[in-house]
């Protein structure tokens, strides 16, 4: 199905290429959809704090859906994340087309470094973003919620990076890394307005990819926990994404699996997750590291 729906969609633009504008009589294409099989970890009794995974069917129109792309640097201060950030992108780059393709808006959003971006036109397109009061405000960042979220399963208060010897902690970021395409209609933020903007053009779904899962993914001002609580529907690329956990902390199992269990927590106390196959076609996303025989799906 996945397969036949990238088919369909480039049919689609090739024949509205070619083929001569509509009759005022005639009837306009229907929007594209994204049938999408999303994964919840839900409570089987409530406050038990027992959970199982969940399926969720989700079906949502395109044009009314972003792409947050969070934080693909060019460089990061922990060579290993440097490393998995520049073996996903790829990846990241073929989502937001195919999203692209289909009608949905593209935001890129590497903080920090926006300002590398000031004269391109998908800047400009976030600044004019018309300011709106929100109920609940939005922040710089969003840090956990003891009263909603659990702590989180890793200890990463060493800053996650695993190489040998640790990196250096330092900003070593200057732009997006140039493996994900920036098109002129696609906005650059890193602040709220990327939900002004979401705003100004009905956008109530909000698909994230990025980095890390248990840091920006989670805490920045366009991300999950502030998407959420603004009451977007919201779905992580479970494939396309890395957290900042280093296997020599608890709770001592690998990087990967550390990612695992953050994302296992995404999906308990904030939003499910879907994997870029389903709108790609094709294989999840494996980094070449993943030697695990047993895996989530």
């Amino acid at each position: 199905m996945p397969t036949s729906r990238c088919a369909a969609a480039a049919l689609a633009l090739v024949v509205s290429m070619t083929a001569p504008a509509p009759a005022d009589d005639e009837p306009v294409a229907a929007p594209a959809r994204l049938s999408l099989l999303a994964l919840r970890q839900v409570e089987t009794q409530p406050g038990t704090a027992q959970y199982r995974p969940a399926d969720i069917a989700l079906d949502w129109r395109a044009d009314q859906t972003a792409l947050v792309i969070c934080d693909m640097w060019n460089q990061h201060w922990c060579r290993s994340a440097t490393a998995r950030v520049a073996e996903m992108a790829p990846g990241v780059n073929e989502l937001a087309g195919e999203l692209r393709r289909q009608g949905a808006l593209i935001i890129h959003c590497p903080s920090d470094v926006v300002d590398f971006y000031r004269d391109h036109p998908g800047r400009e397109l976030a600044r004019q973003a018309p300011r709106i009061d929100t109920a609940v405000p939005l922040q710089d960042w969003c840090p956990r919620d003891p009263q909603r979220e659990a702590p989180l399963p890793i200890d990463d208060s060493d800053g996650g990076c695993d190489c040998l010897p640790q990196c250096e902690t330092r900003r070593a970021w200057s732009r997006q890394i140039d493996t994900i395409e920036i098109r002129e209609d696609d906005a650059i933020t890193d602040s709220a307005e990327a939900f002004y903007l979401m705003k100004q053009r009905g956008i109530r779904n909000v698909i994230v990819a990025g980095v890390h899962t248990n840091m920006c993914v989670l805490g920045r001002p366009f991300s999950i926990r502030q998407m959420v609580r603004q009451g977007q529907n919201v779905v992580l690329v479970r494939d396309l994404t890395d957290t900042m956990y280093n296997p020599r902390m608890r709770p001592f199992v690998s990087h990967f699996t550390g990612t695992d269990l953050v994302v296992e927590h995404i999906e308990r106390h904030w939003c499910p997750t879907i994997t870029s196959d389903q709108i790609l076609g094709g294989a999840p996303h494996r980094f070449a590291a993943d030697q695990r025989k047993h895996r989530r799906r």
